[in-house]
């Protein structure tokens, strides 16, 4: 299927972008990654919110979601890991899957994305964002898995029960990982080897292993989108939520300041309203 519109990202500003894409009757796809890496959930009370004050952050969101999907909107979780533009057509690389769209929304929320040394260099060559789509490459070989989004440790326990011998590195202890996989506590990466990775180097402890699975909330808009315009590392956008790329809108935090519902939800707006139009000049 062929979707009018992808939206990517599952917070306010994708959600009011997709509430107005199907209240002007276009099909709509919505990806996002765990609800427990957006911003919003984890405010426990939300006071700024016009007409809403004294609400949790999660309820709110949870509440955008189902207005959503009332309306008809599809919800598909996962990480959107590459966007190839072609022919009017939007391909989104979705984890292992692939989907399709005439236009897109991008609300990413703020992705600040530093690499680690050694990781652009070793892309492809044993570094991978995605466990279900390389895991089956390292069967009975030693990976580590950096673990940087709520959904990490489910990542790490797959690729342990598909065969692969697991270490966990973050900066956090993590929630939800299987007793067996050791877990080590470190803040300081790299990434070293000649023809591909060899090893990861955490706060200086060498961990021997053939490939490094990095695991974020969501890809660099840099790497997302390659001819993506930026502002200040923000996305550049117009009045009306568009991008410098035909059919692509933007809106929320990835826009730039304030980083508030009121602005996300607003923007969402316009660029849902704006998406449509667009469309319907195909």
């Amino acid at each position: 299927m062929i979707y009018d519109l992808a939206v990517v990202g599952g917070g306010p500003a994708g959600l009011s972008a997709a509430v107005q894409a199907r209240v002007r009757g276009k099909s709509v796809l919505i990806v996002s990654g765990d609800v427990r890496d957006n911003a919003l959930y984890k405010a426990q009370r939300v006071d700024n919110y016009l007409g809403l004050p004294e609400t949790g952050g999660g309820a709110l969101l949870e509440r955008f979601r189902r207005h959503a999907q009332a309306l008809g909107a599809q919800w598909e979780s996962g990480r959107v890991l590459n966007i190839l533009p072609s022919g009017g057509t939007f391909y989104l690389g979705i984890g292992s899957d692939m989907t399709q769209a005439r236009a897109l929304v991008l609300a990413t929320g703020v992705v600040r994305t530093r690499k680690y040394p050694g990781e652009e260099a070793h892309l492809g060559r044993g570094v991978s964002y995605c466990a279900t789509c390389d895991g089956m490459l390292y069967r009975g070989r030693a990976v580590a898995v950096v673990g940087k989004s709520a959904d990490a440790p489910e990542e790490a326990n797959y690729l342990q029960s598909i065969g692969c011998r697991v270490t966990y590195v973050s900066d956090r202890a993590p929630e939800g990982l299987e007793a067996a996989i050791p877990f080590v506590k470190a803040a300081k990466l790299e990434i070293t080897g000649e023809a591909g990775v060899e090893a990861l180097r955490a706060d200086g402890r060498m961990l021997p292993c053939a490939g490094v699975f990095i695991l974020r909330p969501a890809m660099a808009l840099a790497d997302l989108l390659p001819d993506l315009a930026l502002k200040d590392g923000y996305i550049a956008v117009d009045r009306n939520m568009a991008t410098n790329l035909p059919g692509v809108f933007a809106a929320g935090d990835c826009t730039g300041l304030p980083l508030q519902v009121s602005k996300a939800v607003g923007e969402g707006q316009v660029a849902g309203h704006r998406a449509a139009e667009y469309l319907d000049q195909l």
